[in-house]
C-alpha cells in the first residue's frame, strides 16, 4: 500500500467509527498530517463540523458533542489533555495517538479521566506527512541540527533524532514490516538514527514490530543530505519541483499572496497542489516546463469550449443541465486559473532571473567535466547584473563542490568576486559547505568519476547526447537505488546494524535522508516504481528542501558553529 492510502485509511477509520456530528482536535503536527491526506470537504462528509488545535481551544461547552483527539504522544500534548479532561467540554472523548504511548502516559490519562468521558484510547501510526504516494516528510523546524556535532546542543540534537526515529518507526508500523537497517558510514547522525531505530524495533518494542516474516526483509537505508549537496542547489525544470524551487510548497499548499502577479482572487490566494485531488497536476507533476506549457494551453482550450457551450442556454433543459453541472464547472474554472497563475508567475521569475542561462551552467557543473570552461562560465555570469545574488552564490557553491581540489586559486577569485558583488554575502558560507560536504566527507560517487562503472556510464551518456540540457542531472540517489537493485551497495560504505543481514534482494526499500529530500529525488523514486514491478522504493526525509531552505539551514548551522567554536 502506498503511504497516502495508509494515512487516509487511519483517518477514515477514526472518523467513521464514531457516528454523528463531531469535533476534531489536532496538534501543530497532526494538523499537517491530516490536511495533506484529507480535504476539508471530505472532513465535512465525515460529519466533522469543527477542527480545533489542542493548545488554543475555545472554552465553549458542547456536552452534546463527541470529540476526536488525534495527537502526537508528546508530554506537552498529554498535559494539555489532562487539563481538558479535568473540565470536560464534550460528552464523549475518543483519543487517538499517532505513535506508541508509554505506560506512564496511559496512567496519567486514566487518572485524569475522573468524569469517565473517555470512550477509547488507540494508537494509529500516522506519525509522518505523506505528501505523495511514495514520499513522506517530518517537517522538522530544527533541520540544521544534522550539520552540527551532537556536543554543540545535546538536547536539540536528541529531540531531532528522536523525532526522526518516531517517524521512521511509524512508517514501518503502518506498513506492518520490520526492516534490516543500513546507514552511511561517514555520517555520525545517520549512524546514530540507524542505531536508535534498530534498538527500538529489535529491543525496546520488539513485540510491536513482530510481524509475519516475508521471504526477504524490507530495507531501511539511512543516508545524509551532505553526501549529495548538489541536488538541492540546482534550478528545477519539472512541474512540482519547479513550483517548490521558485514559489514554495508547504504540505502540498502553495501561498500565492506574496508573488508578483497582479492581484490574486481571494479563493486563489492559497491553493492545494495534490496529485490525489487534482487530475491535471497528477498527469503533469513530473513534466518538464516546455511540455507543461503546451498541456496548460490544451486545458485552457478545453475549458473555453465548455464555457462557450454554457453560454448557449436556450431552453429550460439547458438551464437545468447548466445548474447541475455548475459545481463541476466552478471547480474546473478554479483549477484552470490556479495552474495558469502558477505557470505565468514561474515564467516571469525565469525571465527576470535569467534562469535558463544560469541553469545551463549549473547542469554543466553537475554533469560534465572541464574546469577551465566551468570557471569561465561562472565568472561571466557573476559579471551580469541581472543574475541575482542568490543565483551567483549557488553557482559558486556548485563550482566549489566540483573543483575544490583542482582550482583553489580560481576558487579564491570567485569568493572575492561574490563578496565584492553583494553586501549581503555571508563570508565563509561556501567554505562552510565544503567543510560539511566536500570531497573528503562524501561516501558516494557524486560526479561519477571515482568508479570505473560510473565513468563508462557517463561516457556512454555523453556520446548519445542528452534529451534535455536542463534536466540531464541525476541525483546520487539514482545510483544508490541501482546499486540496491543489483546487490552492489557496498557493506563497507553502508554497513548493516547488528546481525540482521539482507537475504536476497529486498522487495521494499525505505530510503531516509537526514537533512531533507528534494522533489527531484521524489520524482526518480515515483518513475522507478511506475516502470518496475520488482523492488519498490519509498523516500522520506526530515524536510522537503529547495535551494532557499538548504541555504537557510547552512547559514543557521554556520552561525551556531561559529558561536560554539565547534569546528
Amino acid at each position: 500500500m502506498v503511504l497516502i492510502s495508509l494515512v487516509r485509511e487511519y483517518i477514515g477509520r477514526m472518523l467513521q467509527d464514531i457516528s454523528g456530528m463531531k469535533v476534531l482536535i489536532l496538534d501543530s503536527e497532526t494538523v499537517n498530517i491530516v490536511s495533506v491526506a484529507y480535504s476539508q470537504s471530505e472532513l465535512l462528509q465525515k460529519e466533522v463540523f469543527l477542527v480545533e488545535l489542542v493548545d488554543s481551544m475555545s472554552k465553549e461547552s458542547m456536552v452534546h458533542m463527541k470529540t476526536i483527539y488525534f495527537l502526537r504522544p508528546t508530554s506537552e500534548n498529554i498535559q494539555n489533555l489532562r487539563h481538558h479532561l479535568a473540565n470536560p467540554r464534550f460528552g464523549e472523548y475518543h483519543l487517538f495517538f499517532s505513535n506508541a504511548l508509554k505506560a506512564s502516559q496511559i496512567q496519567v490519562l486514566a487518572d485524569a479521566d475522573e468524569h469517565e468521558v473517555v470512550q477509547q484510547v488507540q494508537e494509529f501510526f500516522a506519525d509522518f506527512c505523506a505528501i505523495d504516494p511514495f514520499h513522506f516528510t517530518l517537517n522538522l523546524h530544527i533541520n540544521h541540527m544534522y550539520m552540527l556535532p551532537a556536543v554543540v546542543d545535546p538536547p536539540s540534537s536528541q529531540s531531532f533524532c528522536d523525532r526522526i526515529v518516531d517517524g521512521i518507526a511509524a512508517v514501518f508500523l503502518a506498513l506492518k514490516r520490520r526492516p534490516v537497517i543500513r546507514y552511511q558510514r561517514t555520517s555520525d547522525v545517520a549512524k546514530r538514527i540507524a542505531q536508535e531505530t534498530a534498538k527500538l524495533m529489535y529491543e525496546q518494542e520488539s513485540g510491536l514490530f513482530d510481524f509475519r516474516r516475508t521471504e526477504t526483509s524490507p530495507l531501511l537505508l539511512v543516508i545524509d543530505r551532505r553526501d549529495d549537496p548538489v541536488t538541492p542547489l540546482l534550478t528545477q525544470w519539472t512541474y512540482q519541483a519547479m513550483v517548490h524551487e521558485l514559489i514554495g510548497i508547504n504540505d502540498n499548499k502553495v501561498d500565492l499572496r506574496n508573488i508578483g502577479i497582479g492581484t490574486v482572487p481571494q479563493e486563489q490566494q492559497e491553493v492545494v497542489l495534490s496529485s490525489e485531488q487534482d487530475t491535471f497536476f497528477k498527469a503533469n507533476i513530473y513534466e518538464n516546463f516546455g511540455d507543461l506549457g503546451m498541456n496548460i494551453k490544451k486545458m485552457v482550450d478545453d475549458f473555453q469550449q465548455i464555457a462557450k457551450s454554457n453560454q448557449n442556454i436556450q431552453t429550460i433543459d439547458d438551464m437545468a443541465k447548466f445548474v447541475n453541472n455548475y459545481p463541476e464547472y466552478r471547480k474546473m474554472h478554479g483549477n484552470v486559473s490556479k495552474h495558469v497563475t502558477m505557470v505565468t508567475e514561474m515564467s516571469k521569475i525565469v525571465e527576470e532571473r535569467k534562469l535558463m542561462l544560469v541553469s545551463q551552467t549549473e547542469q554543466d557543473l553537475a554533469c560534465n567535466g572541464g574546469q577551465v570552461a566551468a570557471y569561465e562560465a561562472v565568472n561571466n555570469l557573476l559579471n551580469i547584473e541581472s543574475v541575482s545574488d542568490v543565483d551567483c552564490l549557488r553557482l559558486v557553491m556548485l563550482y566549489a563542490l566540483r573543483y575544490e581540489k583542482e582550482g583553489p586559486v580560481q576558487l579564491m577569485q570567485l569568493f572575492n568576486k561574490l563578496a565584492s558583488r553583494s553586501a549581503k554575502y555571508k563570508s565563509g558560507l561556501v567554505q562552510f559547505l565544503l567543510k560539511q560536504a566536500g570531497i573528503d566527507k562524501r561516501t558516494g560517487d557524486l560526479y561519477g568519476n571515482r568508479d570505473l562503472l560510473n565513468i563508462a556510464r557517463n561516457m556512454a551518456r555523453g556520446l548519445k547526447g542528452v534529451e534535455n540540457v536542463y534536466t540531464q542531472h541525476q541525483p546520487l540517489l539514482f545510483q544508490s537505488m541501482e546499486n540496491i537493485i543489483k546487490g552492489r551497495l557496498r557493506d563497507i560504505d553502508y554497513p548493516f546494524i547488528g546481525n540482521h543481514f539482507q537475504q536476497g534482494r529486498p522487495q521494499e526499500v525505505v530510503v531516509f535522508i537526514v537533512g531533507g529530500t528534494t522533489y527531484e529525488e521524489a520524482r526518480i523514486v515515483a518513475l522507478h516504481n511506475t516502470a518496475n514491478s520488482g523492488t519498490r522504493f519509498m523516500l522520506g526525509g526530515s524536510v522537503v528542501l529547495n535551494s532557499k531552505r538548504f541555504l537557510k539551514d547552512l547559514e543557521e548551522a554556520q552561525k551556531i558553529a561559529r558561536s560554539s567554536n565547534a569546528f
